[in-house]
């Protein structure tokens, strides 16, 4: 399986063609290096990619080669030349999965920490999708591409637990239709900083691209509507003023991001969340405490409602022993 190795995610940059990049500043934070200010900007690549291209020659201001470190202002034009697309084979591995649940139309896996879903720019091997190449052989549906056989929906790299993923294009026409109408039930548990004075609510607010920081997420008025449903399985008190909470949240949407955001702008951040949450963790996590703990969804040959759990894995119960002791 071959595929383009400057893909794409989830948005197109309006000013990206296929080989040439050319931009205004205009929402330069004075004086930033140009390394850093284009990897805010231009999402699809990494800073070390975008390093590279300057070091290269292939980024221009002014019409002139400039170095990684140029102190970028208001006013400039920047001309970023793409080389010339190298295809990378995406492999099968023989990597280990938790399955729930298996037929010949669907698969269900309990997603370990730190694994990508599907491969993407940084992320060729090791992944979910190469996983299931191996496992699955030829059977995963084609809708989504080369890039992402079988895949319906994701979860992000550092959060755990049941995904689900379809095995022929049948089925994913059938549950991506489940997952549009929001019928398919998602329920995450989560920890967050500071208790609750209730014991669940429910977060309504938009998600779309962060204004101010073009790599996160944020609640915003053009954004697509959002919605989270909470409740409180319990608060931790203790002496020094750092309170937490061990929640449930229940998806009515699915945006990128979107628990994250949402128990962030109530002012409970999760505990380990490197971009949304506080600035010092005090536990040695890696990522936020996240875990998607069930999945239900109505099969698609079968017609049958089916839920499927994935137990807490250890990092999330060693923290809840922490806390409660």
């Amino acid at each position: 399986m071959k595929l383009n190795n400057n893909i794409l995610d989830d948005e197109l940059d309006s000013e990206v063609s296929d080989d040439i990049i050319e931009l205004v500043t205009d929402d330069v934070i004075e004086g930033e290096r140009i390394d850093k200010y284009l990897s805010l900007r231009l999402l699809d690549y990494s800073r070390s990619y975008l390093k590279g291209l300057i070091d290269e020659g292939l980024v221009l201001v002014e019409g002139k080669v400039v170095k990684s470190s140029f102190k970028v202002f208001n006013g400039m034009t920047i001309t970023v030349n793409i080389p010339p697309v190298k295809e990378v084979e995406i492999v099968p591995e023989d990597i280990t999965l938790d399955i729930l649940y298996e037929d010949e139309d669907v698969i269900l896996i309990n997603k370990p920490k730190g694994m990508v879903v599907h491969p993407a720019a940084g992320h060729f091997t090791g992944t979910l999708v190469n996983a299931l190449m191996h496992h699955c052989k030829n059977n995963l549906s084609g809708i989504n591409g080369e890039l992402r056989p079988g895949i319906v929906h994701r979860i992000d790299m550092d959060t755990t637990g049941v995904i689900i993923v379809c095995k022929n294009d049948v089925s994913h026409r059938i549950i991506a239709s489940q997952l549009k109408e929001h019928s398919i039930k998602r329920k995450y548990q989560a920890i967050v900083y500071g208790a609750f004075k209730e014991e669940s609510g429910t977060v309504s607010g938009a998600i779309g691209r962060s204004k101010s920081d073009r790599k996160k997420m944020a609640i915003t008025p053009d954004g697509k509507p959002a919605i989270t449903h909470y409740k409180v399985i319990r608060n931790f008190t203790s002496s020094n003023g750092n309170n937490f909470a061990h929640i449930e949240c229940e998806l009515e949407t699915g945006r990128t991001h979107q628990i994250r955001v949402h128990m962030t702008s109530i002012g409970h951040p999760l505990v380990g969340d490197e971009v949304y949450g506080v600035a010092k963790n005090p536990f040695k996590l890696q990522g936020q405490a996240l875990h998607a703990e069930m999945l239900g969804f109505i099969h698609p040959k079968t017609g049958e409602y089916m839920e499927f759990h994935a137990p807490l894995p250890e990092y999330f119960t060693k923290l809840l022993d922490k806390l409660g002791n």
